[in-house]
């Protein structure tokens, strides 16, 4: 590409401001074959690069995935995205769980409230319907706190600092070319005063060395331009740059509150899901008098070994005036503790436990005991034996044998 002659200096800058994207186009070019120099960033400037695009990346993808996690429903996800772009209000969406609330409460309308499945579905019907409410407050924290504050980042912060990336890397290539422009304007002063030194005409050479000498001083001074607005560039964007760490630790107060609001999620649904399980556990007796109720399916681990919270298999237990009998008493008295004349029954282990005192019985999986009930006991546990022990178990850890 020609931009003008030696001395021709109007046309050569009316050149430059119509042939912007073709010159940057072509110091492209000639600094990726070799044929042109480069302006090298320091190492410290090209490590804060790197951190702010791996930053970057790293933030798009744990945004994506968190909202994955909200709201699986790809097509739920768009519409929610579309309304947030026209500044819309989101509608309010019903839950899974309310959802499934909804269906069993009408289901128990329509089977019979009174009876025993209708009972229980209108029981599990309201549970199912605070744990949705419980996932609508989540989502609602978890948007705010979380979600909102790496979007801000991404179209706030970032594009900022991709706009100033872009105006150094322009200021890189005026600066590129100008390096360029004076190195050929004192090439070509070089290569006019060694000819005049060999061929002395006066009147040809000295107004042509005085040309090509005035061009290399305009050469010289866009130079010493592009370097200062290069430096200038150059701070604004390290200042940016190092703006990161200060990102990364408001990304840290907000990851602490996205695991604050799904702790407390998940201790509701907990607590939900207990207080129903105490609920079906008081009317499985009257559901079936006389009798075991459990499953046959090895079910999972309890949260805890000392406090278990999810019932395998229960027995029912005849209510006394007496209540529950002390932990202390318990222990007391075990020894004397005969087992019933009926009701008795085999039941395999399913998991190890370890024995929290003297008054529990530890346990080894796929070993077979027996077991039964005593009047006033908690209805989470049964008394176990094995040959000349006996103790507390926890149901949790049994599969009753027919």
């Amino acid at each position: 590409m020609t931009l003008g002659k030696p001395g021709h200096l109007a046309g050569k800058s009316l050149c430059l401001a119509t042939a912007v994207p073709c010159l940057l186009d072509y110091m492209f070019t000639e600094e990726k074959f070799g044929q042109a120099e480069k302006t090298e960033l320091d190492a410290h400037f090209e490590n804060l690069l790197a951190r702010a695009d791996s930053t970057k990346n790293w933030t798009e993808r744990i945004l994506r995935q968190t909202e994955v996690l909200l709201q699986p429903n790809p097509s739920a996800r768009v519409e929610e995205f579309l309304y947030e772009k026209l500044d819309r209000k989101v509608p309010s969406r019903v839950t899974n769980g309310e959802l499934l609330a909804q269906y069993m409460a009408e289901a128990a309308s329509e089977l019979g409230p009174s009876t025993p499945y209708g009972k229980t579905l209108m029981k599990v019907s309201e549970a199912e319907k605070r744990l949705g409410a419980a996932e609508r407050d989540f989502i609602h924290t978890a948007s705010l706190s979380f979600l909102t504050p790496l979007r801000n980042f991404l179209e706030g912060d970032w594009k900022t600092i991709s706009k100033e990336r872009r105006l150094l890397q322009n200021r890189r290539l005026d600066l590129d070319a100008c390096k360029a422009r004076l190195k050929k304007a004192k090439a070509a002063e070089a290569k006019a005063t060694c000819e005049g030194d060999t061929v002395p005409d006066f009147q040809e050479t000295r107004p042509r060395n005085y040309i090509l000498s005035a061009s290399a001083s305009a050469a010289e001074q866009e130079l010493r331009v592009a370097q200062t607005e290069f430096d200038r560039q150059a701070e604004v964007t390290r200042l940016l740059l190092e703006g990161i760490s200060s990102t990364h630790v408001n990304h840290l107060r907000c990851l602490h509150e996205f695991v604050k609001s799904q702790t407390t999620y998940y201790a509701q649904c907990y607590r939900h899901m207990l207080d129903l399980q105490k609920q079906l556990g008081s009317s499985q007796g009257t559901i079936f008098p006389g009798t075991f109720v459990g499953t046959t399916e090895p079910a999972s681990p309890p949260l805890s070994s000392t406090s278990p919270t999810t019932t395998a298999a229960t027995m029912p237990v005849v209510p006394t005036g007496a209540g529950l009998i002390p932990p202390e008493e318990a222990a007391l008295c075990l020894e004397e503790v005969a087992p019933p004349a009926s009701g008795t029954r085999k039941a395999r282990v399913l998991y190890d436990y370890e024995a929290a005192d003297s008054s529990e019985l530890a346990l080894l999986a796929d070993e077979l005991i027996t077991v039964y009930s005593l009047p006033g006991m908690d209805p989470d546990w049964l008394i176990g034996e094995r040959g000349n022990k006996k103790g507390k178990v926890p149901v949790t850890y049994l599969e009753l044998l027919s």
